[in-house]
Parts: C-alpha cells; structure tokens; sequence
C-alpha cells in the first residue's frame, strides 16, 4: 500500500473527465429547481395575508398581527403511513397530499385551534420532477381547503435512502387559539353526547393491516366495492374537517372533540374525556360503510380489532349537550356533512372508560 501524504489523495482513472459532480453522486440540483419552478403557482393559492415573503427563504415568516388578543399557539406533525405504498403501487400521487394536509390541521382543531400555515417534508431516492410536483399539488389542494398557508418545506433527494419510485412525507402544521377559546375537553360531563361525523373511508390509518388483506386474497383493486372500485375506495383522501368546524365553533358550545386517527373509535373519544367519564358507543347507530365491510369480511377481523383500527365511517367527533345538537346538526348539514349521534358520556370506573356495543 503507498502512503499518501496527509491531505492528498489518489485519483483514480475511473473518474469523468472534469472530475465527479453531484449528479454524478445521483443528486440533481436542476430537477429540484425544476420542481420549485413547477409549485410556486400552487403555492401562491395557499397565501394568507399574514405571510411575509415567498418561497426560497431559509423559513417560512407569518405575522399573527390583532387578530388575537391573547393566542395559544396550537402545532402538530404526522405523515400517512403506509397508505404511501398503495399511492405509490397506484401510481396515484395528486391525492396523498390531501391526506398529509389532513392528518396535521385535523389534530389542530380538536383543540379549537385555526390552523395558520403549513410545511412539508418530502423524502426521495430520485427526483422524478412529474410526481414530486403531483404530490406537492396535493399538499397544496389540502391547504386550500383547510384555509392554512404552504409557507415552506424541504424536498430532499437522497440516493441509496429510498428504492426506485419511492417517496417519504411529513408534515407541520401551527395553529392559534384564544385563550379563552381553547378546547381542551374539561368541560365535557356525563350525559353529554357524542355527535359523530362522517369519513371518506379509512383516511390514513390502518393500511399496515389493509395492504396485507390485499396481498393474503389477491384482491383486484378494479373491483367494485359499493359505488366504487377498491382502488378508489381506499385512495379516497382524508376528509378536511377544519371550516365546518370553525364555522360551527362560534354558534354552538362544545365541549369536546375528537379526531378519529390511529388507535380508531377505541382509543380516540376517550383521549379527550376527563378521569372519571367514560365512552358509551352505540355500533348500530350508524351503518358501516361498503369498504369497511369489505375490510371485515375479507379478514374475518373481529369486532374489537376494527374498533381499534379503524375510524369504521367516523373521522371527526364533537361531544356536547343533548340540546345542542340540532343547532350543530344544522352546520353540518349546510357544509355537507353526514352526521349522527352515536353515543353518550357517563360515569365509568378506572379500567372500563370505552364500550362499544
């Protein structure tokens, strides 16, 4: 072996003319920029008047200005597990965004926080410019619909990281809340109800179990599942709760909020339930959806095991009084929302705060 001085090295004739670049190392500096140039009209729809500045910044700046008087500032982060997969084995890639946006501002409001703005995390082998810029789009469709800024993010490419075709997401979402608006779930009593409101179909929980029914039976995602095929049923992106919510919030008073997410109706309710108060869920009032039957039926899954899955048709929850549920019933139902009473807050002992039945 030849000793090579310190600070100098062996060049080996393998090497390109000109020497190595980072495209050559498998990072391409011109499809990122290609990509910024491709989302810079989407992101320009998610503006509010409080951002400052654009993109290209080292952060994201936003002025909270008057508008509150003494704000609790409210964040959350989350991705979309393995439903990515399945975008991916779809090649689907202008939805899951939604799903990202979702997740995060969903979080949020439980706590009566408007979402403010938001950031993104997206994770690649190989820039492929078409997909990074269709999933962006997404993310930015969900902002929209949310009413939240896309005032920064990070997309990074990292050879070897990810197989071929292959992406990662996260995302950051800050909210506000007045003070004395915040929604903590201390007010909840006994004989307060819980209004339940429909989801799209799992949302972005439970696809770990999903994507192994599909493997174990050989499922065709072209079949028809309901008025939909398979494929579209468990691509159908998260439902965006957040201005039905905040619209509703000012005219009725509730006491607490759920979003169903991981852990499904068995251990969401209750999260926002003080000690003391448990969970009384009534399965029959409310259908199960097609996908979820499918889901069932196709796993021969239990009961209890769906319950703590999958949001089983419920994505968002509000719990109040029994005599304020025809003025949010009528929110709801000016935003298109399908609702219902599912079940009621009582007494319960340490160890026995959920049932459903």
């Amino acid at each position: 072996m030849t000793n090579l001085p310190h600070g100098t090295y062996r060049v080996s004739t393998t090497l390109p003319p000109g020497g190595l670049t980072y495209r050559d190392a498998g990072v391409d500096i011109d499809a990122g920029e290609a990509v910024v140039e491709r989302i810079k009209p989407l992101v320009r729809r998610t503006l509010r008047p409080e951002v400052l500045g654009g993109l290209g910044g080292f952060g994201g700046l936003f002025a909270l200005g008057n508008r509150f008087r003494d704000p609790v500032l409210v964040s959350g982060t989350d991705g979309v597990g393995t439903k990515l997969k399945l975008a991916q084995q779809l090649g689907r890639h202008d939805t899951i965004g939604i799903d990202l946006v979702a997740m995060c501002v969903n979080d949020v409001l439980v706590q009566g926080a408007e979402p403010l703005f938001f950031l993104d995390y997206f994770a690649t082998g190989r820039l492929e410019v078409e997909t990074a810029v269709a999933v962006i789009g997404g993310i930015a469709r969900g902002c929209e619909l949310a009413g939240c800024a896309l005032i920064g993010g990070e997309t990074a490419e990292m050879p070897d990281m990810y197989p071929p075709g292959e992406y990662d997401l996260a995302g950051f979402c800050v909210g506000a809340v007045e003070r004395t608006a915040l929604n903590d779930g201390s007010r909840i009593r006994a004989g307060h109800v819980i209004l339940g409101i429909d989801s799209s179909g799992p949302h972005s929980n439970g696809y770990s179990l999903i994507r192994r029914l599909l493997t174990v039976t050989g499922a065709d995602l072209a079949s028809r599942i309901g008025d939909a095929t398979l494929g579209d049923a468990l691509m159908a992106p998260t439902v965006i709760y957040v201005k039905p919510i905040l619209d509703l919030l000012p005219r009725v008073p509730v006491a607490g909020m759920a979003h169903i997410t991981g852990g499904g109706l068995t251990e969401n309710i209750i999260r926002v339930v003080p000690d003391g108060l448990g969970v009384v869920i009534d399965a029959s009032s409310w259908t199960l959806p097609p996908i979820f039957e499918w889901i069932r039926n196709a796993g021969a899954i239990t009961d209890t095991e769906m319950w703590r899955t999958f949001n089983c048709g419920i994505g968002y929850c509000l719990i109040l009084a029994p005599d304020e549920i025809a003025a949010a019933s009528a929110v709801l139902e000016r935003h298109g929302l399908g609702h219902r009473v599912i079940g009621v807050i009582e007494a319960a002992a340490v160890g026995r705060r959920v049932r459903i039945g």
